[in-house]
């Protein structure tokens, strides 16, 4: 074995990948070159040709690159990793949302995991921190350097979804005495050490109290020895450690301003809110209360969870989700088989009654999934509000317009039937028009109550709506189709059985 291919197994080795059968992600490809890229990529992965794959990578813009790893699977990704250089590997883990982080770090060796971690802007940091479990994030901050560990620990003191927990410390500040000679040379060194923003720039005194605001473009176009104090505003938009982050990012917006200086109770600035950060915490929050006003307030990370185990999770993960809901939906379809055997009689006094057994059940199975469809649709959305005590104003509403659809498709179904029973019964099989459009009437607007109700009920019991509401909403709306039809059957075609 020669060295490129000992360090390709190495590098091979190194990444811990569970579930080898993860699809790669949905991605944009920007161009055919890009396309192109993405395939020598994943040739150089398959060859375990590192020599080569490095070197192309080196050779790659940063967006390129990022739209190149979207393409990639797990495994992919991680060996990507391992050969970047070290900003652009941050460039994009930071561009991916914290369950494709949280994703990816399972794959990293801990020494790695550590590096990424601790290269993290301290706000991005605790939030990935935040969606691990507590053994595995107390022992990366341990490994943390004192120095981000102490940063760390001091935005985790506070509470969650406050200015405190989501600001970064990393920002440059000056003194009112400064020329703007001297404030432009602070800046070129403090710029050097990655912080958050070098664009707004906050007066300190000795005590870090906040006197005064300044952008770089007022230090710029000032004659060298003006002072800050003169180039300041007093006036300062700033927020306290406590203030609710959606209230703080608020704020940003409505003020139009690049960065929120953060305060603790006496006046001393300890960290900054960015508009990124601002336009992140407003998507977060407008999420949460739309679900807050379903009374769905963790829904998101659960369904976020629940959709990547089904999208890339293992095979036996899916079985999991699955196959207990196709259970239940076997025998569903086992006792609605004996239903229609308790019926027998019926079949074979009229024969012809079977013709609309299909019929019934499928237009049934259309209303209950165009139902579920509206409902979490209308959760997502803020459309509906899923509180038991306004839920069943919505729940009657839908079971209206699916009672309104099935007396369309009875009426329908029912002259069908008619025509049908009397060329097959004569005059008597008028009546079997009858027993079909009353059956349609029934079994839709019970679909379309299944509809709303079952997804509902899933969610609430913590279940997993998507995989769950489907064979759920089949196995009831079949037994009660098949019971009211053959019902039906039975009170109006009686006289010929």
């Amino acid at each position: 074995m020669n060295t490129e291919e000992k360090k390709a197994d190495d590098i091979l080795d190194d990444v811990t990948i569970a579930n080898h059968d993860i699809e790669p992600e949905e991605g944009v490809i920007i161009d055919e070159q890009s396309e192109s890229l993405l395939e020598r990529v994943k040739e150089y992965i398959d060859e375990k040709d590192i020599r080569s794959l490095k070197s192309l990578l080196q050779d790659i813009e940063d967006i390129e690159l990022l739209y190149i790893t979207n393409e990639l699977n797990r495994k992919q990704k991680a060996i990507v990793f391992r050969l970047l250089h070290k900003d652009n590997a941050l460039f994009i883990f930071e561009q991916l949302d914290t369950a494709l982080q949280k994703e990816l770090l399972e794959s990293f060796t801990d020494e790695y995991t550590i590096e990424i971690i601790e290269e993290l802007d301290p706000d991005d940091r605790v939030e990935l921190l935040e969606e691990m479990p507590a053994n595995v994030a107390k022992r990366l901050i341990s490994s943390l350097s004192p120095d981000e560990r102490k940063i760390t620990n001091i935005l985790l003191g506070y509470e969650p979804e406050t200015a405190g927990r989501v600001m970064t410390p990393k920002f440059i500040s000056l003194r009112r005495k400064m020329t703007a000679d001297e404030a432009l040379a602070k800046i070129r060194r403090q710029a050097k050490d990655d912080k958050e923003t070098i664009y707004t720039l906050y007066v300190t005194d000795e005590t870090k109290k906040l006197e005064g605001v300044i952008t770089l473009r007022e230090i710029l176009v000032a004659e060298p020895k003006q002072l800050v104090e003169d180039l300041m505003s007093e006036r300062i938009v700033k927020v306290t450690t406590s203030t609710d982050q959606e209230e703080a990012a608020n704020a940003l917006k409505e003020f139009d301003l690049l960065a929120l200086p953060v305060v603790d109770k006496e006046d001393r600035i300890v960290g900054i809110i960015t508009v990124d950060d601002a336009v992140d915490i407003l998507e977060y929050e407008a999420t949460e209360d739309i679900y807050n006003q379903a009374g769905l307030a963790d829904i998101t990370g659960k369904e976020t969870n629940r959709s990547e185990v089904l999208v890339r999770g293992s095979i036996w993960a899916v079985w999991k989700v699955r196959l207990p809901f196709l259970a239940i939906a076997l025998v569903g379809g086992l006792l609605s088989g004996l239903i229609i055997g308790g019926f027998e009689d019926v079949l074979e006094s009229i024969a012809i009654v079977a013709i609309f057994i299909p019929l019934i059940m499928d237009l049934g199975g259309s209303v209950g999934t165009q139902s579920t469809t509206v409902f979490v649709r209308g959760v997502s959305l803020g459309h509906i509000d899923a509180t038991p005590k306004r839920f069943f104003k919505h729940l009657g509403r839908e079971v209206g317009i699916g009672a309104s659809i099935g007396l369309i498709a009875g009426i329908i179904t029912g002259v069908i039937g008619g025509i049908v029973g009397h060329i097959m019964l004569d005059y008597r099989g008028f009546t079997l028009g009858i027993a079909v459009g009353f059956s349609m009437l029934i079994t839709m607007t019970i679909a379309a109550f299944l509809g709303f109700l079952v997804p509902f009920i899933l969610i609430k019991l913590k279940l997993d709506q998507a995989a769950g509401s489907s064979p759920l909403i089949t196995v009831i709306k079949d037994m009660t189709g098949l019971t009211t039809y053959f019902i039906m059957i039975s009170l109006f075609l009686s006289h010929l059985m």
